[in-house]
């Protein structure tokens, strides 16, 4: 959490055996248990909002281009091979 940032209290219900596996974690690593909680929260954050940017990029690349596309491609091509042709 970055200084300045209010918090916010909450509580919620574990199962005993995650509980006990997150206060190892924080006395092994020397943090406060709600550290682990808030280090545990971001990370999942981050993976998800990873997940919505890659679903994205992938629905825009699902499209085939259609006959216009693929005729703009073709006239690109053409041109750039006139510009590099000879360069290599």
């Amino acid at each position: 959490m970055q200084k300045g940032m209010q918090s916010v209290k909450t509580a919620v219900s574990l199962q005993r055996q995650l509980f006990q596996e997150v206060d190892r974690i924080a006395h092994e690593q020397k943090i406060p248990r709600s550290r682990v909680f808030v280090l545990a929260l971001e990370a999942y954050v981050a993976q998800y909002q990873n997940r919505l940017l890659l679903d994205q990029i992938n629905s825009v690349y699902a499209d085939a281009p259609d006959a216009t596309e693929q005729k703009r491609v073709k006239a690109v091509r053409r041109i750039h091979r006139r510009i590099v042709e000879g360069e290599w």
